[in-house]
């Protein structure tokens, strides 16, 4: 009985730290899988940092750090390694599409011109969100690329996003959380890589968004109007966000609209 007992032990012993040290730490991986996006993606990793934070990640002076900021909160719901590579690939796809660079691009020339716009709150409220939501499917599209090129699967990027707490109205009506930014990625993906959606990725939450997603590409396939006009829209996505990521490229890790405000903080 001794025996066995002890035998048990020697087995829990065991056991327990090997359970301990499978466990996944998302944050320990970002700056291997950052370095992975951008070197694989032919963009220089020379110098660049990430960094893990707790509040929303502010990038706007990565010119001058070469840090990258990465929020923990989006770094909680993954699970893996494609799925750190899509919280890191969406926040490189800000900076490549200068997102941060523009919004002091515009506050620079506002204060230039001495004018202050003033609306209704509810108003400037909602074109504030429209913007962020516009800017941040612009980044998913430019993660999608960055992802295919650096052999992660991209459609962790959709798990990511339906992964995290969606609102009321999303229970009601019954869909997945961020379903409006998920189904720009599913979309993109099928229109520029088909052969990534036969690959899948296997997990509830995939599934349970490829159903939601199903429903309304069938009905979109339906309305000839509608195929054309999604057609014309990731067609003009695809040459934007490779044209983004190739002038990234080559101005060294630099925007548009980095370069812009270069010039005007420059000359004044």
């Amino acid at each position: 009985m001794k025996k066995v007992l002890l035998t048990l032990f020697a087995v829990i012993a065991i056991a327990v730290p090997a359970t301990a040290a499978t466990t996944y730490n998302a944050a320990n991986r970002v700056q291997e899988v950052g370095e992975k996006l951008l070197t694989k993606n032919g963009i220089s990793a020379t110098n660049v940092k990430f960094t893990v934070v707790s509040d929303t990640p502010n990038n706007s002076e990565f010119i001058s750090t070469k840090v990258i900021n990465i929020s923990s909160a989006e770094l909680a719901f993954a699970g893996n390694d494609n799925e750190v590579a899509a919280v890191v690939a969406a926040e490189i796809g800000h900076l490549v599409c200068g997102h941060a660079s523009k919004a002091k691009v515009m506050s620079l020339l506002q204060t230039t011109a001495n004018t202050e716009v003033k609306t209704n709150e509810a108003i400037q409220t909602f074109a504030e969100n429209y913007k962020t939501t516009k800017q941040d499917k612009e980044a998913d599209l430019v993660a999608v690329n960055l992802m295919v090129g650096a052999e992660y699967n991209p459609l962790a990027l959709i798990v990511v996003l339906t992964k995290q707490t969606g609102t009321y109205w999303d229970t009601i009506v019954g869909r997945p959380a961020n379903a409006e930014k998920a189904m720009n990625v599913y979309d993109y993906i099928e229109y520029v890589y088909p052969a990534k959606l036969k690959v899948g990725y296997g997990c509830n939450e995939y599934r349970t968004f490829l159903a939601y997603a199903q429903n309304i590409t069938a009905e979109r396939k339906e309305n000839k109007k509608a195929v054309k006009k999604h057609e014309k829209t990731y067609q003009k996505a695809q040459k934007q966000t490779a044209n983004s990521i190739l002038k990234f490229k080559t101005r060294g890790g630099i925007s548009g609209w980095d370069a812009v405000y270069g010039l005007l903080n420059t000359a004044q």
